[in-house]
């Protein structure tokens, strides 16, 4: 099964080469330990799970 990508994508990395081909960049993300821009937007720039982890903690023990 291929996967056809979507029509706008929320990465800002036009320049990257799984920009709008969700599946390569999903497997890509899963290979290094981090999140995809679209699905974790407030990063800095540290897109980590680590980071992903304290950001959600700040949000919901506020």
């Amino acid at each position: 099964m291929g996967c056809s990508g979507v029509g706008e994508c929320a990465c800002p990395s036009s320049a990257c080469s799984n920009h709008s081909k969700c599946c390569a960049c999903v497997i890509k993300h899963r290979e290094t330990d981090s999140l995809p821009f679209c699905l974790f937007t407030d990063n800095g720039g540290d897109k980590s799970l680590k980071n992903f982890y304290l950001k959600l903690r700040e949000r919901f023990e506020a």
